[in-house]
């Protein structure tokens, strides 16, 4: 009787459980479906989310679940990537046992969503490049069980709330790239548990780095760069024992670098960078004290005084070694040329000596070496071709002498080489390895002997550079097959006839200063007459274009008909428009339709079509720009690219408030400045703007070009830097307009329409036509060719008399001018010549002339762009 009552109790209990761990799952089930109910899933990638007897809802997508009293319980939620937008609801909070919420990479538009402070057991909170905006509330505080915390890459602004130091279980704040503003809270060292504190790329974060910091005794990551921090160092950073990665650069600090800093008490570091910030002082001793040192950054700032062998012979682990534009002195430290895994030394703009040591060729993984602007006296040792990693070495503006080793290029990867201004002996040596040699420039030196034929081998050089030498016989007539955008041999003593093409066909060719050279065009033309032979061949020539002609007119009509025939067919077939919006308009995509007629055309119609400005039911005006071209990409992909592009949230780019797309064509919709784009002010004949609004546009611009090159995440090129593309309010703060269109409508796309549109425009960098990918430097060029317009107040494509009866562009037009006397200030706008700030205007002047340099390299980033218009 006992054993039956005992069975009995037995089946009980499992019934129980049965009941319990039933009644579990249909209670989170619930809660996961209701959470659901308020997302907006366009790429269904939760369709697993469904009540199903089979499909347990510890399965589903992004759930993980933990056993707790013998029952399943969701533990984690990771929704992160998946294109989400909609509302973060509080119905989540019902899930007892969750501990990890990641939605971060989504498209979620709100505020900080408090209500998550219900989540009691919540240790891990990451929202993460979405689309929240609004202030950190003082409420933050109720997350009193947060381990991580991360709103980074979002729209966040306002103040840290001081209270935000009772969230004393937080292990990692991330606050990166938000708006973010006024000073850092002294309560932030009640972190004591912190481990990660990065509050980097917050531009409008002015405060002084509160010396509080030092008590964060167990904070391995101090992330505080590109934001707007100043004033001294705090020497309490020596109690940060566990740092293994400090980041102050980028800054506005000042005064001298710390005894505390000088990383001997920070023997766990691996990454140490305050450059860019106003700091001055000595070398940091013991800096091989940390052994794992990879990286150390001390550039653009005002240091001086040696750099000590001794200092650097121990970093065993070094990659990154940038000691650039600073006043450091005396001998380079020779050991840092056989550091076996140093990967980048630059320490250009310096006054250091030495020499390069044959140990050169112990560094197995150099890459890149840069000491231009020193007086480093030195023969180039052999040692110097055997790193077969390096593809960068620059040391113009030193004291090299000697003969140019013959295996000097012998690296494979080797791209750019700048020996120029130095005193180098003997010929220029054949050259046979290096096909990848992109630029090379030997300008100002003595060299002596004739032009390599072996440069003409080279596919993708594109920048050659032998001025002011002793060269003499003629030039390799095979150079003229490279696509060449600078040629310079000017000053040498060359002899012969020059191809046509290097006389004409290139963005900028330099021959002067060699009376023996002659051709068409140039002061000696060569004579005499063509022979039969070349008669005869000529005529062959004309014949063949001919039939090319005709062939190629045919082969245009049969294409002709079939797009027609391919548009009338799509046409017919035109799908259901669809809109998404990112800010709040009233306004359906018939409504766009119907308003964009030729009365709202603005322009000529650029590249994918005219722009159009609608005035909405609400009275608000808005941009749109209907595009077509986008075959190549797919319609998931599109809309991926332009929610990526609608995050971007800069003062100096227009926003995307939403756009509307159907199967062939999609509706992008900016936001519309009252004073319209630059380009058309300039343009009208009246234009007159004074400087310190000129200046303030050029600054706006520059900033809003180093946020997509360097802050946004993903890094962004703009690739159609114009003035029209512009646009100005009231107060003439500029907002940039048309970036990244390669992105929405895929490359192919892009290169036919944008820059067949702008074929001829001098916006276009010279090196567009041969490289084949885009780079920073040619937005840089086109931001160049717009500050050239500010100063003269010329359009940028306004042919403009040189005095001969020849027709320049402003960059042409410029270049001749400023190598006259008193030529820089005949291009500035007589309108604002006669100012009180002619001095700042030819310093912007320079700033433009070097923007719009021939060769790429030497056109500056534009983060240092932006410093140097500030600085004005």
């Amino acid at each position: 009787m006992a054993i039956t009552n005992q069975i009995a109790l037995l089946f009980s209990l499992l019934f129980l459980i049965c009941i319990q761990n039933s009644a579990s799952v249909s209670t989170e089930s619930d809660v996961l479906l209701s959470f659901k109910d308020s997302i907006d899933d366009p790429l269904g990638l939760l369709v697993s989310w469904s009540n199903s007897t089979t499909n347990h809802h510890c399965n589903w997508t992004g759930v993980t679940c933990i056993a707790t009293k013998d029952v399943l319980s969701v533990s984690s939620l990771n929704l992160q990537s998946l294109n989400l937008s909609g509302e973060i609801s509080a119905t989540i909070c019902d899930l007892p046992n969750l501990f990890h919420l990641n939605l971060a990479d989504n498209l979620f538009n709100q505020p900080i969503p408090l209500h998550l402070s219900q989540c009691g057991s919540l240790e891990t909170l990451n929202l993460s490049n979405n689309l929240i905006w609004g202030t950190i509330p003082n409420q933050i505080s109720q997350f009193e069980s947060l381990r991580v915390l991360d709103f980074s890459r979002n729209h966040v602004e306002g103040m840290i709330p001081g209270n935000i130091g009772l969230l004393q279980r937080l292990r990692v704040l991330n606050l990166r790239n938000n708006l973010l503003s006024g000073n850092v809270p002294s309560g932030i060292s009640n972190l004591t548990e912190l481990t990660i504190l990065d509050l980097s790329e917050n531009p409008f974060l002015v405060s002084e780095i509160p010396s509080g910091i030092g008590k964060l005794l167990k904070l391995e990551q101090l992330l505080l760069q590109s934001s707007g921090f100043h004033g001294a160092i705090p020497d309490s950073f020596m109690d940060l024992k566990s740092l293994s990665t400090l980041d102050l650069s980028q800054n506005n600090l000042t005064g001298v670098l710390p005894q505390s800093l000088e990383l001997v008490s920070l023997r766990k570091l691996v990454s140490f960078d305050v450059s860019e910030n106003k700091l001055f002082g000595s070398f940091p001793n013991g800096v091989c004290d940390a052994k794992g040192l990879t990286t150390l950054s001390l550039h653009t700032n005002s240091f001086t005084g040696l750099v000590p062998d001794s200092s650097i012979t121990g970093c065993l682990n070094l990659e990154r070694f940038e000691i650039q534009d600073n006043g450091f002195s005396g001998d380079f430290p020779d050991g840092i040329w056989s550091l076996p895994k140093i990967r980048l030394i630059r320490a250009e703009n310096n006054r250091f000596t030495g020499k390069i040591p044959e140990s050169i060729s112990m560094a197995k993984q150099l890459e890149q070496v840069q000491i231009d602007n020193n007086t480093f006296i030195s023969k180039l040792p052999l040692g110097l071709g055997q790193v077969k990693s390096l593809y960068k070495f620059s040391a113009s503006v030193n004291g090299l002498y000697g003969e140019i080793p013959n295996n000097f290029c012998d690296s494979l990867v080797m791209s750019i080489i700048n020996l120029s201004h130095n005193y180098l002996t003997g010929p220029i040596p054949e050259l046979k390895r290096c096909r990848k040699l992109v630029s090379f420039s030997l300008a100002d030196n003595n060299l002596v002997g004739e032009i390599p034929h072996s440069l003409a081998a080279f596919p993708v050089l594109t920048y050659l550079d032998l001025s002011q030498n002793n060269l003499t016989g003629s030039i390799p007539k095979e150079l003229q097959n490279l696509k060449l955008a600078l040629f310079n041999v000017s000053f040498n003593d060359l002899s012969g006839e020059v191809p046509q093409s290097l006389i004409t066909g290139l963005p900028a060719s330099f021959l002067q200063g060699n009376p023996g050279l002659c051709g068409q065009g140039l002061p000696n033309s060569c004579g005499g007459t063509k022979s039969k032979h070349e008669v005869a061949g000529l005529s062959k020539l004309v014949s063949v274009i001919i039939s090319l002609a005709l062939s190629l007119a045919i082969v245009i009509l049969a294409v002709g008909v079939y797009i027609t025939y391919r548009s009338s067919k799509k046409s017919t077939q035109m799908g259901v428009w669809r809109s998404v919006f990112f800010y709040s308009l009233r306004v359906t995509e018939q409504d766009l339709l119907v308003a964009m007629d030729d009365k709202a055309a603005r322009g000529s119609g650029g590249a994918f079509g005219k722009v159009y400005i609608i005035n909405l039911p609400s009275g608000e005006n808005v941009a749109v720009k209907k595009i077509l071209n986008f075959e190549s990409q797919s319609l998931k992909t599109l809309k991926a690219e332009v929610k990526t592009l609608a995050k971007i949230r800069n003062k100096n780019i227009a926003k995307i408030l939403g756009f509307c797309y159907s199967s062939d064509a999609l509706i992008l919709i900016y936001e519309h400045l009252q004073k319209g784009s630059l380009g058309d002010m300039i343009a009208q004949p009246d234009f007159k703007l004074p400087w310190d609004d000129r200046l303030r546009i050029a600054t706006g611009v520059a900033q809003g070009l180093a946020y997509l090159h360097q802050d946004y995440v993903p890094h962004l090129l703009h690739r159609n830097v114009k003035s029209t593309n512009v646009l100005l309010d009231e107060n003439n703060e500029p907002k940039l307009t048309g970036f990244a269109l390669d992105r929405i409508v895929g490359e192919a796309a892009f290169q036919s329409s944008v820059l067949s549109a702008s074929s001829g425009s001098c916006y276009i960098a010279p090196e567009s036509g041969y490289c084949k990918k885009a780079t920073e430097q040619m937005d840089t060029y086109s931001f160049g060719v717009m500050l050239l317009e500010l100063v003269t107040g010329r359009g940028a494509d306004e042919h403009i008399e040189s005095g001969d009866g020849e027709f320049l562009d402003i960059v042409k037009y410029v270049r001749r001018k400023i190598n006259i006397t008193n030529g820089a200030i005949q291009v500035v706008d007589p309108k604002i010549s006669n100012s009180s700030s002619q001095q700042t205007i030819l310093q912007a002047l320079d700033i433009a002339v070097r923007c719009t340099s021939v060769a790429p390299e030497k056109r500056p980033p534009m983060c240092e762009v932006v410093r140097a218009l500030q600085s004005l």
